[in-house]
């Protein structure tokens, strides 16, 4: 089995994970993090859940302020990626002109954005920028332009496409002509399949990404199965040593952070955010906060028992050095301290746990006891409980409180059976 593993699975796996839209992806959307983390404290502020508190702060004109600051950093979100996406596909290809090749494809996003909306009955107003597009709505066409521009960019330097100056020329001048050619490769083929849009079907790209193929994504990914598979699949490449999240995250986190902006959207229409209105379940927040609460595999049960019951002196070891990260969601310690990784005995709680736990959480939420999250996203390393309160009040901390002792009550068994095992063999060696 682990022959199997070592020698066929996890080869396609790593390779998979390095390909460089597959890294350009990962890492890029990692820029948006900070501005929705910052929006989200102040999409707080805007909305204290204490009449008297919002009161005051709505009749001195914070409110507005506060809710301004949010609106520009979840209302521009596809703006960070597409930036920030292409520039880390160009700096992995070791292009020195990156930064003005994620200019080059956020031109080329505004380019291929809907040139026109639907202000009122009758009335449309063009040469506008709508933030429907360059929030949730946008996300998947900015993924694709990234990537597209990020190639083109690349392809024009690779084969040395670049207006070279003399070495006399200031740095910041001869960056300038240097980036001209592959700039104006990106925005002409921008302009390119701007036009075949525009004069076959009436439509932008953005448009037409976003019913193909963005709407089917979220209604595929926000389903019972969907939740499902994912809490399966990222556990599964955990245990053969592979970083799930990050494999996972890279192709989830733009539709997760698109389904809570939606929710959010719900929420700034007047509208109670319900399934019935077209709230979803599976957000970022359901990802950071139930499938991967305390790291991988839900472990803080397994390390509670470690660092409070365990006989063996190495896991009682590694219990005291794994608890502290492991109340901040990073378990790498015991991945591979234990390990779990290629573990046979511990598959079984290390998988099928996050999915009982995705599974619930889904139904939960869907008969209403659990609430659907809205926009307010903390850091990934926020500690249970804590982080529970803070997106979705007393249910969500009370579910999160919940999930924990199940943890300690699923893994028990497993890390018993290990720990007398290494007991065992502690004794006898010191015999």
């Amino acid at each position: 089995m682990k022959k199997f593993l070592n020698e066929k699975v996890i080869p396609i796996v790593i390779k998979f994970t390095n390909l460089k839209a597959i890294q350009a992806l990962k890492d890029g959307m990692m820029f948006v993090l900070p501005f929705l983390i910052v929006g989200s404290l102040f999409l707080l502020l805007g909305n204290i859940p204490i009449p008297a508190v919002a009161k005051a702060i709505t009749d001195c004109g914070l409110a507005n302020v506060f809710n301004q600051i949010y609106s520009n950093s979840f209302g521009l979100m596809a703006f960070f990626a597409v930036a920030g996406i292409a520039y880390t596909y160009l700096k992995n290809d070791k292009v020195e002109t990156a930064f003005a090749g994620s200019m080059a494809a956020l031109g080329a996003f505004i380019l291929l954005m809907p040139y026109q909306i639907q202000a009122g009955k009758g009335i449309v107003l063009t040469n506008v920028i709508s933030r429907d597009w360059t929030a949730g709505q946008g996300m998947i066409s900015a993924i694709i332009i990234a990537l597209a521009s990020g190639w083109i960019y690349s392809f024009c330097v690779r084969r040395n496409w670049q207006i070279k100056m003399p070495d006399s020329v200031p740095s910041a001048v001869a960056n300038s002509f240097t980036s001209l050619i592959p700039t104006g490769a990106v925005l002409i083929v921008a302009g390119i399949v701007y036009a075949i849009f525009k004069f076959a079907a009436s439509t932008s790209f953005s448009e037409i990404i976003y019913s193909a193929i963005q709407t089917p994504l979220q209604g595929v990914t926000d389903s019972f199965g969907g939740v499902v598979l994912m809490a399966t699949l990222m556990s599964l490449l955990w245990w053969c040593g592979v970083h799930g999240g990050s494999i996972c995250g890279a192709i989830l986190t733009p539709i997760l952070q698109s389904n809570m902006s939606a929710n959010q959207a719900i929420i700034a229409s007047g509208r109670k955010l319900t399934l019935a209105n077209g709230g979803h379940i599976f957000t970022q927040q359901f990802w950071d906060n139930y499938l991967c609460m305390s790291g991988a595999g839900i472990v803080i049960g397994l390390v509670i028992y470690m660092t409070f019951f365990a006989k063996s002196d190495t896991l009682k070891e590694l219990g005291k050095l794994s608890i502290v990260p492991n109340i901040f969601n990073i378990d790498e310690p015991v991945i591979f301290g234990i390990p779990i990784v290629l573990n046979l005995y511990l598959i079984v709680p290390f998988v099928l746990f996050p999915v009982l736990v995705g599974a619930v959480s889904y139904l939960l939420m869907a008969a209403g006891i659990l609430p659907l999250f809205s926009g307010v996203m903390v850091p990934w390393t926020t500690p249970p409980i804590i982080s529970g309160f803070l997106i979705g009040g007393w249910r969500t901390a009370l579910w999160q409180l919940v999930v924990i002792v199940l943890s300690t009550i699923v893994y028990y068994p497993f890390i018993r059976k290990i720990d007398l095992d290494m007991y065992r063999k502690q004794q006898q060696a010191a015999e």
